[in-house]
């Protein structure tokens, strides 16, 4: 698989328009966290760098082909003086296959405040994702061979009252990244339609599900960087009529609340044909 670096390295084509390259995979479709990472660096690039983002809102509306690349159209909705909105279409064989929203922040001064990370075990006392005894988690890690995934144990989840599914991952990237702040962001957009939709499946594991990204939410709350641990906490709230709605938040190593994220997605039984 390409590296991060290139998969984030867009062309321009012109004004507002920009081509990302394709990546070889074992995928059938192209992995959704490719596409929203894609899509908001051609965002960030027509946006002053006064201005951090600080939100995106994407739909995923239909399978991308991984062996051609995608063009994105960026559309200048709003240039304010603390916000700034862009809207960016993905576009492959002249249809949108994913649409995303994003908004842009000058850093201001207000309230704070955050949750409290779940206590987990530390990542280097947790297996690679690559000798776990699951296929499943083993083909992520070598799907993803740039990325150091360390599942936290069923056993060693640090379970919240009457929550019903739950999932603990902590990840980073194996290689030092550039320092640009936005590139660590593109790169969070990218790994965080990562495991979030197994959260789903964490009391379905006999079921054969077809799974599939929908929508997509993403807040970025505090500075991180994307080649020192992060740690995913994620839930599904509920699932049903073929859906399901799961939620994430990531902290640091310090236990800073970097990023939340929110993900509804496919999970319907395999039909019989």
């Amino acid at each position: 698989m390409a590296s991060i670096e290139e998969i984030l390295e867009l062309e321009r084509l012109e004004r507002d328009i920009y081509r990302g390259i394709t990546s070889e995979t074992s995928l059938p479709r192209t992995f959704g966290g490719q596409v929203a990472g894609q899509a908001l660096v051609s965002a960030v690039r027509t946006v002053d760098p006064q201005f951090s983002v600080h939100s995106l809102h994407g739909y995923f509306l239909r399978p991308g082909d991984p062996t051609q690349p995608i063009v994105y159209l960026v559309d200048r909705v709003r240039d304010g003086r603390s916000f700034v909105t862009r809207r960016v279409s993905a576009v492959q064989d002249g249809r949108s296959i994913f649409t995303m929203s994003a908004s842009f922040h000058v850093n201001d001064e207000g309230i704070e405040h955050q949750d409290a990370m779940p206590r987990v075990p530390d990542p280097e006392s947790l297996p690679h994702a690559r000798d776990s005894d699951d296929e499943e988690t083993a083909w992520l890690a070598r799907e993803w061979s740039d990325w150091d995934l360390r599942l936290v144990g069923d056993k060693q989840v640090d379970r919240r009252p009457g929550i019903v599914a739950q999932q603990q991952v902590w990840f980073r990237s194996s290689r030092r990244l550039p320092d640009d702040p936005l590139f660590h962001v593109c790169a969070l957009a990218y790994m965080s339609d990562m495991t979030l939709l197994g959260s789903a499946r964490t009391i379905h594991r006999d079921d054969p599900l077809q799974s599939a990204s929908l929508d997509h939410a993403l807040w970025f709350l505090r500075p991180f960087r994307a080649d020192e641990w992060l740690l995913y906490d994620q839930a599904s709230p509920s699932a049903g009529l073929g859906r399901a709605f799961t939620q994430g938040r990531i902290f640091d190593r310090q236990g800073n609340l970097v990023a939340a994220v929110v993900q509804e997605g496919l999970t319907r039984h395999l039909r019989g044909e």
